[in-house]
């Protein structure tokens, strides 16, 4: 029986503009972005480079952090 594909925080991306970013991450947080891209991968069908994945990654987080978004109100 095949695995169930995993619930991931990224959806499938439909379009993008691909961008050129100059990012220094740690060793560390680099795997987990690389493993981060084959879960993609593996639940999505179609590979993604971690540069073309990080903007919905941020985007994701932003969306979800609740402090932020109502400084982002107040900020208004």
């Amino acid at each position: 029986m095949a695995k169930a594909a995993p619930q991931i925080k990224i959806q499938k991306i439909i379009t993008h503009k691909p961008v050129k970013i100059h990012v220094s991450v740690p060793h560390n947080l680099n795997a987990d972005l690389e493993a981060y891209a084959k879960v993609y991968e593996r639940t999505h069908g179609e590979k993604q480079s971690v540069g073309a994945l990080i903007p919905h990654m941020l985007s994701a987080f932003l969306n979800s952090d609740s402090g932020f978004k109502k400084a982002k109100r107040e900020l208004a």
